[in-house]
């Protein structure tokens, strides 16, 4: 046997004695806790008991319809009496198997309104002819008159008055319970949480689970305040929701309304239940504006929440696509739409496995801009044009300045290491803006064919663009222009898009696209497709000329009408 030091042994006899005396006091932290609160209801259960010795106890009245139907109620006994913060309302009814609802409607009147309103309502479902409901104060301490209903036997959402009550309630705290309609209990609505009055800041977290739909079915959320109102649908998915409301409208009081479908009316919700949400920030914040295209096409937008943001000129938007909506495998790119004033920007985001997150710029200088985010038309065919449906518009306050012709836009990749490198390469060492900006023509003439067979085939995709034309090392029109423009923005030269049309070309007639460059504070126009060569017999030949460098106005208008100028 080894013989522990004798101060060893009083170190681990110390330690044990500080453990323990560790675990008495959080023992006795938990019972002290425990006794406060049984010594508060305790105080509450004796007001309540010395306020009804002081009234008069009358028994509860039942209304003729009572007898109608068999109605008998257990509980309460009274008809005005004391309450500590809860009753329980608890009855049968004889002839349940005739009434036109299976639920007992129970509505609570404050006589003051509080934070919480001054009406609260349960639906207490009849079992085999028997209901029980424990029933709370929604504002706490106060009188509240309560009545209960009973359904009518002939007419379908109709109830009568079966017995009314009032009621002292002596307990200060405020529970309003989460309480679900008919039709609530019907879908197998239930929330997270046991409180429908809540206070938070700018957010309301949602959450919950309907056993009775599918995922093919959506809640409808409708919030309230004063004269405002947004409604948005939500999904489902594994009978799940979640979903964070912005409330909008700042400080005050906020009513959320969760609505189901009706199984008998297509496109049609009926509420399920009510929140109601203290938001205590002051921020006031823009409802984004959602199309049926949002639930049709299976999109969850998560950023941004609500619009009116202020930003620096460039803007996120992130979600997802359900792969089981329709042409949610298929679409594989959303388009996102800016506006302000008369100018307008187009901007492509990929989807990737479901998901897309990336930003965009705000080209146009400071001002509030219009944005559109849309899904694109599922086509089995080609063509040289792009439909897109709108699913969300909201605006967004931009400080940045006016940049529109410097910052990458769709199609031109100017930030791109690689088409940096290539503008250095081809740019660098001259000194003029206007022998740059020829370098760039001449190298995009000599370097790209002309793509028969693309223009022929209408084959134009979603995802065209300065990096896959010089990667292919061909293209039409606006590949050419992308490419150029990318060269030139990427060599700090302003650079546009032109949109219009071209006549009697060796090149074909019809859509053209070509290039604008700033050069010495003034517009010059160059076409590098046109400078590229010819097509003859549907075969391109290369063929270099500087004739579309810089050409002569009215020569150039003989040939190419400009329509205007896209990003």
């Amino acid at each position: 046997m080894i013989k522990k030091a004798p101060w060893l042994f009083m170190l681990f006899l110390s330690a044990c004695l500080l453990l323990l005396a560790g675990c008495a006091d959080k023992t006795d932290s938990t019972n002290n806790q425990e006794e406060e609160e049984t010594e508060k209801a305790d105080q509450y259960d004796q007001l309540a008991q010395e306020k009804n010795e002081e009234l008069e106890l009358e028994p509860l009245e039942l209304t003729s319809y009572s007898e109608e139907v068999g109605a008998e109620i257990a509980e309460p006994a009274y008809k005005h009496f004391a309450a500590n913060g809860k009753v329980t309302v608890e009855g049968t009814i004889e002839k349940h198997a005739e009434l036109k609802s299976d639920y007992v409607w129970i509505k609570i009147h404050a006589d003051e309104e509080g934070p919480a309103g001054d009406k609260h309502e349960y639906y207490a479902p009849i079992t085999d002819g028997e209901f029980k409901q424990d029933i709370r104060f929604f504002n706490g301490e106060g009188e509240y008159r309560v009545e209960v209903q009973v359904p009518s036997t002939d007419r379908d959402n109709y109830y009568y008055d079966t017995a009314k009550f009032t009621v002292e309630n002596v307990n200060p705290d405020m529970n309003r319970d989460i309480s679900y309609t008919p039709f609530g209990f019907e879908a197998g609505l239930n929330l997270e949480g046991d409180t429908s009055y809540l206070q938070e800041e700018e957010v309301f977290s949602l959450k919950g689970a309907v056993t009775e739909l599918t995922d093919d079915d959506t809640l409808m959320l409708v919030l309230r305040k004063d004269s405002e109102t947004w409604k948005h649908l939500i999904p489902l998915d594994g009978g799940e929701f979640s979903y964070d409301v912005p409330l909008f409208y700042g400080a005050g009081l906020h009513e959320l309304e969760v609505l189901v479908p009706d199984e008998e009316r297509e496109n049609y919700y009926q509420t399920a239940t009510t929140l109601l949400i203290d938001n205590e920030s002051e921020q006031i914040m823009e409802p984004i504006e959602y199309s049926k295209t949002y639930m049709e096409r299976g999109v969850t937008l998560d950023f941004p929440q609500y619009g009116g943001e202020e930003t620096d000129g460039v803007y996120e938007v992130k979600g997802t696509i359900d792969p089981n909506a329709e042409f949610g495998p298929e679409t594989d790119h959303i388009y996102i739409t800016t506006k302000k004033g008369e100018d307008e920007a187009l901007d492509v985001i990929p989807v990737e496995d479901y998901q897309f997150n990336d930003s965009f710029h705000l080209r146009f200088g400071p001002g509030i801009y219009e944005v559109t985010v849309s899904v694109p038309e599922i086509k089995e065919e080609n063509s040289d044009y792009f439909r897109y449906f709108g699913f969300a518009k909201f605006h967004v306050d931009s400080t940045a300045p006016d940049e529109r012709d410097l910052l990458p836009s769709r199609g031109v990749q100017s930030d791109d290491p690689q088409i940096i490198s290539l503008a250095e390469e081809v740019t660098g060492g001259i000194a003029g803006e206007r022998e740059k900006v020829k370098a760039v023509y001449e190298y995009v003439a000599k370097n790209i064919a002309y793509d028969v067979e693309k223009y022929e085939t209408d084959n134009f995709n979603w995802d065209d663009s300065a990096l896959k034309v010089l990667e292919l090392k061909k293209g039409v029109c606006q590949d050419y222009a992308y490419l150029a423009i990318a060269m030139l923005r990427a060599a700090d030269i302003e650079a546009r898009f032109v949109e219009g049309k071209a006549k009697g070309s060796g090149i074909l007639p019809g859509n053209h696209a070509w290039v604008e460059a700033k050069v010495d504070g003034n517009w010059l126009t160059m076409d590098p497709t046109w400078g590229s060569g010819y097509v003859d017999d549907d075969v391109f030949t290369a063929k270099y000329n500087e004739d579309y460098f810089d050409p002569n106005p009215d020569e150039f208008a003989k040939t190419h009408t400009r329509t205007g100028v896209a990003y």
